[in-house]
């Protein structure tokens, strides 16, 4: 049986079984709430670097070695990541070796030492990461037009944080920052996959036994407010680079809103596949990028609609004149319904493909019920999708895509910054 079972533990921790019959492999994620948007402006940067020192060594396993050697022994996958508003941490192995992916985490996440010789040490690593993103165009443009789109607000901060912060951080800050939010009310435990009932009872000897702090020191963030104006539009970086890297940005839709699913077709439409609106028109007719995309992403509340391009740095007016062309077509005249069956169509068969696999069977539930509370299946899902009709479809797309609150982020050689802000403008 393929049973979803979510059950709260009596410490406050959450914890999914997502089990998945033939599955040989088995995932172990753990969600906790905390992101770049928890951060004060002092410590930008933490959340990142505390999910590096998780890796670093804890008081059973001593060091990084220890940790990989041990996980790479079985041909584990493992990793973890950072966003605005989570953190997670996944293991991915053979099932056989499920007992050893909970106590390796829990050892993690509970028993990490911070140790200060190693907190420089992941500072400089840190560093170079910072320099590897703004060296690479198409990664600093994303950071460049979230910095503009919400401006004024902690979603505006960079996830990896500033040289500046970086280099500041105490290893007794990143500890408090750690102690704070890496508790069982902000966790989110998921096992999908090859899941063995024996597990449950391990993850109850090991998360279920953290005591959660008789006192709390986390702290709410505040609720994003729409502005009612830009105070900066458009951002651009001079550089020397073979091509005009350029993304178009607007406020999207957050969780829980009845419209983020038209939201997620739209982008789909517009730049989500070879065949999509832009795809054609500007790389597939007239030749003018190798690549571009569509892009929506929900957050708690708000979210963040992208398109973004690689364009030929001679005929960026005619490019830009392109894409606002389609945007012109999207709010101005319903989708056809051949192009909306073929954009259902599509999601249920990526949906379908990524459910073979146990890791994004427990990014699906594990991510639901930390921002949503809600533990949909994908074939619920996709009746809530099937049921989107066309005028969905343009409610949505006038929405999102306003003149008035686009924001845009160019980086290349482009001289003259007052041409490029007229280029952008889009009437």
């Amino acid at each position: 049986m393929n049973q979803i079972k979510a059950t709260k533990l009596p410490n406050g921790l959450q914890l999914i079984l997502a089990p998945q019959e033939a599955a040989r492999s088995m995932t172990l994620l753990v969600l906790v709430k905390v992101g770049s948007r928890y951060e004060t402006l002092k410590i930008n940067g933490a959340a990142h670097f505390v999910e590096h020192m998780m890796f670093k060594g804890t008081t059973k396993r001593p060091n990084t070695q220890a940790i990989s050697q041990e996980l790479d022994r079985y041909g584990a996958e493992y990793n973890a990541y950072t966003g605005k508003d989570l953190t997670g941490y996944y293991i991915k192995m053979d099932a056989k070796h499920t007992d050893t992916a909970i106590d390796m985490l829990h050892d993690m996440l509970f028993h990490s030492k911070f140790d200060k010789v190693e907190v420089e040490r992941e500072r400089t690593v840190i560093l170079e990461e910072i320099n590897m993103y703004e060296d690479s165009p198409r990664d600093h443009i994303a950071d460049m037009l979230e910095e503009a789109l919400f401006k004024g607000s902690t979603l505006s901060w960079n996830i990896a944080g500033t040289r500046q912060t970086v280099r500041a951080m105490k290893a007794s800050e990143l500890k408090a920052f750690h102690d704070a939010y890496y508790i069982p009310a902000r966790m989110t435990v998921v096992l999908a996959g090859n899941v063995n009932p024996k597990a449950v009872a391990t993850i109850k000897k090991t998360f279920g036994k953290v005591v959660a702090p008789k006192k709390r020191l986390d702290q709410p963030v505040a609720c994003f407010k729409k502005p009612k104006k830009l105070t900066k539009p458009s951002t651009l970086l001079k550089k020397k680079t073979e091509q005009v890297q350029l993304s178009l940005g607007f406020l999207g839709i957050p969780y829980g809103s009845k419209d983020r699913l038209a939201a997620n077709v739209l982008s789909l439409i517009m730049g989500g596949t070879m065949s999509s609106r832009l795809f054609t028109e500007i790389r597939e007719k007239r030749g003018l990028c190798y690549a571009i995309r569509a892009s929506h992403e929900s957050l708690e509340d708000t979210g963040v609609f992208t398109v973004s391009a690689g364009l030929d740095k001679t005929r960026l007016e005619e490019a830009v004149k392109a894409i606002y062309s389609e945007f012109n077509k999207i709010i101005q005249e319903p989708v056809s319904n051949d192009e909306l069956t073929r954009a259902k169509e599509n999601i249920r068969g990526r949906m379908m493909l990524a459910f073979e696999d146990t890791a994004s069977r427990a990014e699906w539930y594990g991510r639901q019920w930390l921002q949503e509370r809600k533990l949909e299946t994908p074939e619920q899902r996709l009746k809530q999708i099937d049921q989107i009709t066309n005028k969905d479809i343009l409610k949505v797309a006038r929405q999102i895509l306003n003149p008035k609150m686009m924001v845009s982020a160019a980086i290349g050689p482009l001289v003259n910054e007052s041409k490029f802000k007229k280029i952008i403008d889009w009437k």
